[in-house]
């Protein structure tokens, strides 16, 4: 009963009233939609939808809202499967908001149902912190603030007395509240201490991220190959190589179980495989796109690890900490004479290994071809194996997904795929004819973006795999069986398949222009937000020369300017507040209308004696003295006495009076 009672003095909401709270949250949940699986998405839209439009009149029964709730929950938990990362909370919570409208019906709910919604735009920066989340977390709060107003203006009961006022003033006080705000984010983002490493980790996704992984199996790669978003971003400083020579090296893998290719699980080496290096160094900063795994990639082969970072004896860079945000990478690379040519003979062992029992007819031909070439002819059978792809082989992306046998249907029947069925293929065969060969991926390649004064951009459709076979005195060599396909044999390739649905030469021009732009864009955001870390801030004063700020003058900086802009906000809310009520406003408009004759109110001044006062310096009893004379007691009446007035026709009355 105490429930009851409770809920029934809640004011009911009016249409407008619940259309705005409405508004509030599906502009909060659509952020974070967005950042969420397709179907998991319009799932949750879909129930959001219809539970505004089937309780708009009434809220659906409890024990209905319980099943519903229980039914989301079950949806969301088996779409994100047995793992649980912050997709799958975030997804929890899109699906509840969605719900929540089932039971807004008064004034409470709806403040409630506003408030809550705030939390999905928070939410959707865990998964995304892209320039069109902060765009739509901004529509958002505004939406929300708008919200909020109409509902302080419904239970006040000003919305009654006068709702254009409201209006008009609202749209006011939310600029002024924005305008007052923007400083205060300014200076909590530049100057609030940032420490250099996280004290916790967010949990990872349930759903992974596109990007490499430390396995290859038949088919894995498809829909990498059909992402073109970017996985990288490089700027050069200094000579830049030939698109043809950007191998990005990242997972080498050399065991196999006859159609999974995974990494060496070898004990951690103190330092890199002994190479000597070629040709000129480059020296790069590559911005890497977030994972949400370990995995990182550089231009073949890294001089070094950069700080938070581990290189392999085989040359193969990871993170310390799951890349779950974008990260900044300075890099020097350089190509290679000779890779290890004295390696373990352990590793040697595990690169020529295969299973039993797999692709009978390419390990006999791998043995004629050793028996035709010699114990020294390694080199001779790699040529001999190039030779044959260039010329009976074709790439396509259009092959369906092979059978137990992946090297001999590729070799011997279809002879049609992509990067994973040469590289594959390419090193069993290898094998069979004792040369160590292991597969090397990672990416190959880049567009150069004009804008901004030129980098490349490293697509994930750009993903590649290639070989290393081992040959002696040189150590591990790469090649890349892909490339040796002939131009006329290469078929279905992405730009093929974009021209297929419509996209001519003019389109894919214009695409490129537009992605171009929209690309540089992102870069800018990626540096002046993204980018703006611990050491980026404590150099923030060195062009006014400020040394570093440590994180004491950093705090003493924040609290300075943070302490100085509250007092001022506090300043201007303290001088606007008393202009909130529509009637105190026509009333002080009233007051300044009689400024010209020199007889404002005073500030401590009561209405009815300033009445009075004004009436005795213009001559006592005229109309107009006595109309304001009855104005100022029923403005007393209606503000302090608490006496049932009609605001609306007082407001009124009091907008048209004229001196």
């Amino acid at each position: 009963m105490i429930g009851r009672r409770r809920r029934a003095a809640s004011p009911a909401l009016d249409a407008r009233s619940r259309l705005w709270v409405l508004a509030a949250a599906a502009s909060g949940l659509l952020p974070l939609l967005l950042q969420l699986p397709g179907t998991t998405a319009v799932a949750v839209a879909v129930i959001g939808a219809l539970s505004a439009l089937v309780s708009w009149k009434r809220p659906i029964p409890l024990v209905l809202r319980v099943l519903l709730a229980i039914a989301a929950l079950a949806a969301v938990l088996w779409a994100a499967g047995p793992r649980f990362g912050r997709d799958t909370g975030c997804a929890l919570l899109a699906a509840m908001l969605a719900i929540k409208p089932t039971e807004t019906t008064g004034l409470r709910d709806g403040r409630s149902l506003v408030g809550f919604a705030l939390f999905a735009p928070f939410a959707a920066f865990l998964l995304d912190q892209g320039p069109m989340t902060m765009a739509l977390g901004l529509v958002a709060v505004l939406c929300a603030l708008v919200a909020m107003l109409r509902l302080a203006a419904l239970e006040s009961g000003l919305l009654a007395a006068d709702s254009t006022s409201i209006g008009r003033l609202g749209a006011w006080q939310i600029g002024r509240l924005v305008l007052m705000g923007i400083p205060l984010a300014l200076l909590t983002f530049w100057l609030f201490p940032r420490l250099g490493s996280p004290l916790w980790g967010l949990p990872d996704r349930a759903i992974g991220r596109p990007g490499l992984s430390d396995t290859m199996s038949p088919g894995q790669w498809i829909d990498l190959l059909a992402d073109d978003t970017p996985a990288a971003r490089v700027v050069f400083f200094g000579p830049t190589p030939r698109p043809s020579q950007m191998y990005w090296r990242g997972p080498v893998m050399a065991e196999f179980d006859g159609r999974t290719w995974r990494r060496a699980d070898w004990p951690a080496a103190p330092t890199p495989a002994p190479v000597t290096r070629q040709g000129p160094r480059y020296d790069y900063q590559l911005d890497y796109e977030p994972t949400d795994r370990r995995q990182l990639i550089a231009l073949e082969l890294a001089w070094s690890a950069p700080e938070g970072t581990t290189l392999s004896a085989d040359y193969e860079l990871s993170a310390q900490r799951p890349l779950a945000a974008l990260t900044r990478w300075r890099l020097q690379s350089q190509a290679v004479a000779t890779f290890n040519p004295q390696p373990r003979a352990q590793v040697l062992r595990q690169a020529l290994q295969l299973p039993p029992g797999f692709n009978p007819r390419t390990l006999a031909l791998g043995s004629q071809w050793r028996r035709e070439a010699g114990p020294q002819g390694d080199a001779a059978i790699v040529q001999r194996a190039l030779a044959w792809i260039g010329k009976d082989f074709a790439y396509t992306l259009d092959v369906p997904l092979p059978g137990r046998e992946i090297a001999d249907e590729f070799l011997f029947q279809t002879r049609r795929g992509f990067c994973e069925h040469f590289s594959s293929s390419f090193v069993i065969l290898m094998r069979a004819a004792g040369i160590p060969a292991r597969v090397v991926t990672g990416y190959v390649g880049g567009v150069r973006n004009p804008l901004g004064g030129g980098y490349w951009i490293v697509r994930r459709q750009d993903a590649h795999a290639w070989a290393e076979v081992w040959l002696p005195q040189r150590g591990w060599v790469r090649v890349d069986p892909t490339a040796a396909v002939a131009p006329e044999r290469i078929y279905d390739t992405l730009e093929d398949r974009a021209q297929a649905e419509g996209t001519g030469a003019e389109g894919l021009i214009h695409m490129n222009r537009y992605a171009q732009l929209s690309d540089w864009l992102r870069r800018n955001w990626n540096e002046a937000v993204l980018g703006f870390n611990a050491d980026r801030q404590s150099r923030l004063l060195e062009s006014f020369g400020v040394d570093r700020l440590d994180q004491t003058k950093l705090g003493l900086l924040f609290a300075l300017a943070f302490g100085t802009t509250l007092l001022g906000m506090a300043w201007l809310l303290a001088r606007g507040e008393r202009e909130a009520d529509p009637l105190l406003r026509q009333w002080h408009r009233l007051g300044r209308r009689y400024r010209r004759f020199g007889l404002q109110p005073a500030a401590s001044e009561p209405a009815i004696a300033w009445a009075e006062r004004v009436a005795l310096a213009r001559g006592g009893s005229g109309d107009k003295n006595l109309e304001l004379i009855s104005l100022s007691q029923r403005f007393a009446q209606a503000r302090y006495a608490c006496a049932p007035a009609d605001v609306r026709a007082l407001i009124r009355d009091l907008r048209r009076h004229r001196p």
